[in-house]
């Protein structure tokens, strides 16, 4: 997959889209974001992602996974160039950085775009601010099952590369929805299952508590826990104890016990 020259200068105009994507003005203008590595792009590819963009190093020995997602890449219309190693430290802000990056399309979906079946588990995640604790809940959403993450009111922004990395992947594989508050307020009292808030005046513990499918657990903020109006929406509101000093759990570690927890309970 060598192309006819190597790419050196940040001025070209490629280079320069894929550098700006680390800002979320750009990747809004450009409805594109980064991801970096093989084993994403063989994720993305699984998933039947493909790349508008792909720049991979110019030395390399290239894999079979990049060779198969750049011939993708160009059937698809998109752009493959070879580039040096400092062109892709400039792009990716690394000192090391993977031998290969592209820049996929976003898929942006509204609260009226969710579907629930019988059996789904859905987590929504009310003004999350961290876009690792993102990345983060999505890995583990895709590895209970879950059919999507909701995004409530101003929370970071779901393609930062911060939380693309922390997803490990599972971006490709978990449908993600935004709205505001009173769009999940709407949407929770419509809800045909359990809708359970997490807080620490919960009066059930969350493992000793009663599901229904489709079930959607809803998490607040690690310092504020859930907005008045989101927990109001809730019909179940589930704490998880603390048995020592600490106050809280971190948002990724509670949104797996929650996952796990309700994907048990209805298991049994």
């Amino acid at each position: 997959m060598s192309e006819s020259s190597t790419i050196t200068s940040l001025a070209n105009t490629t280079v320069k889209l894929l550098a700006s994507l680390r800002l979320e003005k750009f990747r809004h203008e450009n409805n594109l974001f980064l991801m970096e590595g093989v084993r994403t792009l063989r994720d993305a590819q699984q998933a039947g992602s493909i790349p508008q963009v792909l720049a991979h190093r110019d030395n390399q020995t290239t894999s079979a996974d990049v060779r198969a997602c750049a011939d993708a890449c160009r059937q698809a219309g998109g752009t493959v160039i070879a580039v040096t190693e400092d062109i892709l430290c400039k792009i990716t802000q690394k000192d090391n950085p993977q031998p290969v990056v592209a820049a996929y399309a976003m898929s942006r979906r509204t609260f009226s775009q969710v579907e629930q079946q019988a059996g789904d588990l859905f987590i929504a995640l009310d003004r999350i601010r961290d876009p690792g604790n993102l990345g983060t809940v999505i890995r583990t959403a895709d590895a209970a099952g879950a059919a999507g993450v909701m995004l409530i009111g101003q929370c970071c922004d779901a393609y930062a590369p911060e939380t693309t990395r922390a997803s490990t992947g599972s971006i490709f594989h978990v449908p993600i929805f935004e709205g505001n508050e009173q769009e999940f307020v709407n949407l929770a009292r419509k809800w045909p299952g359990s809708v359970i808030g997490t807080t620490t005046s919960g009066r059930a513990e969350y493992r000793q508590a009663t599901y229904e499918t489709p079930s959607l657990i809803v998490m607040g903020t690690e310092q504020s826990g859930l907005s008045d109006a989101v927990a109001q929406a809730c019909r179940t509101l589930v704490s998880i104890p603390m048995h020592g000093r600490a106050e809280s759990l971190n948002l990724a570690v509670a949104s797996a016990l929650m996952l796990y927890g309700v994907r048990e309970t209805l298991k049994s």
